[in-house]
């Protein structure tokens, strides 16, 4: 009989590791996608589509169209997870297979107290409502609210404040307009390093964006933002981060640990239990300055492409392993048809090695082209 591997999420990782699995093994083995959302969303657009550089119907495809690749789909909610035996169950019924990869992401939970008073930029709703309240803004305060540790994509708070200084200034109300980001990091993108964070904080006071490092945000009321520190600041229009959450089908389970969150081997991805595999935000994988790898989509890139090529290699006999090493890299969006880029080892000893290119419109155009690859090749 075919091996059977099942993949839990059909984000990035999830789908990547479909793709390169099919393109080693053929039809060989039978490879089955479990995902709950029929809209697959490609989150970095969401930057775009908050200040109206895309449609909301630009920024994701039907989940349904991945199975025109030759990889079954299994639409549904993930109700069990049974890593020994490599049990899934959906919609009532049970799935068995020879090998699991776990690449569910991080749960994004909606913050009650702030879903009322601004937008969550990190889902396609709240970004296309933050630019309907764009349109209608004439002047006062931009708070980008970064509400709890830790969320995904590091870099993305901070494009988001320097793309509003852009569509704002584009629209004559820079000066009437002032724009804060609140964060509860001691730094912008701390893991990435001093040298990282310190560029990050020269872009944003480049372009008059205001920046409050250790403020956990514990009270919204409309119109006002109080910080543990007890600093209280007030704004007109919000953009903010939701809560990102292991999910419950996972941290209910076996498979997380003292963090919460799914421990693997750092080089191999895989769990304490044989041929069961994470990958991507769902994974806690320390680095040696005692913070986790971030959560990012280009780790999960990496990720897949190990996991893909070592059960290939399980599954046909091989010896050819391949091992993740801790590469990451990640665009800046700074608006005006610019972006950084910041990219390097993350598994760097003792610290990340991690260095920031002089921005320019190239790298903008590198994360136009990708995305459009990315529908292309997915798709």
């Amino acid at each position: 009989m075919k091996p059977v591997i099942l993949i839990l999420g059909g984000g990035t990782g999830g789908l990547m590791t479909a793709h390169f699995l099919r393109k080693k093994l053929g039809s060989h083995c039978r490879i089955i996608v479990f995902e709950k959302e029929e809209k697959n969303v490609f989150a970095p657009s969401l930057l775009w589509l908050m200040v109206g550089k895309r449609k909301t119907k630009d920024v994701y495809r039907s989940t349904k169209q991945v199975v025109r690749k030759g990889i079954e789909l299994v639409l549904g909610n993930i109700e069990k997870v049974n890593p020994e035996n490599k049990l899934v169950q959906v919609n009532g019924k049970a799935y068995k297979g020879d090998y699991l990869i776990v690449s569910l992401g991080a749960a994004q939970q909606e913050v009650p107290a702030l879903s009322k008073k601004g937008f969550d930029f990190f889902s396609l709703d709240g970004a296309a409502g933050f630019y309907d309240a764009l349109q209608h803004f004439h002047g006062g305060k931009i708070a980008v609210l970064i509400s709890s540790l830790p969320f995904k994509c590091p870099a993305a708070p901070y494009e988001a404040a320097m793309l509003i200084e852009s569509a704002i200034r584009k629209r004559g109300l820079r000066d009437k307009t002032e724009i804060a980001v609140y964060s509860p990091e001691t730094m912008p993108m701390p893991v990435a390093g001093k040298a990282l964070a310190d560029a990050v904080k020269q872009m944003l006071e480049n372009k008059g964006i205001k920046y409050f490092p250790e403020h956990q945000y514990t009270q919204a009321d409309y119109g006002s933002l109080t910080f543990s520190n007890g600093n209280s600041f007030s704004y007109d229009l919000l953009a903010y981060t939701p809560k990102h959450i292991c999910p419950n089908v996972i941290a209910e389970g076996p498979l997380t640990g003292k963090s919460s969150w799914i421990e693997t081997d750092r080089n191999t991805l895989e769990t304490n239990f044989s041929n069961v595999y994470a990958i991507g935000d769902i994974t806690f994988i320390p680095l040696e300055l005692g913070k986790p790898l971030p959560k990012a989509g280009v780790f999960a890139h990496y990720q897949a492409e190990v996991v893909a090529n070592n059960i290939a290699e399980k599954i046909n006999g091989g010896s050819k392993m391949k091992t993740f090493d801790g590469s990451g890299q990640c665009f800046l969006e700074m608006g005006d048809g610019k972006a950084g880029y910041a990219g390097g080892n993350f598994y760097g000893s003792p610290l990340p090695l991690v260095k920031m290119k002089k921005p320019g419109y190239w790298w903008h155009l590198t994360k136009v082209m990708f995305e459009k690859y990315w529908f292309f090749k997915y798709f």
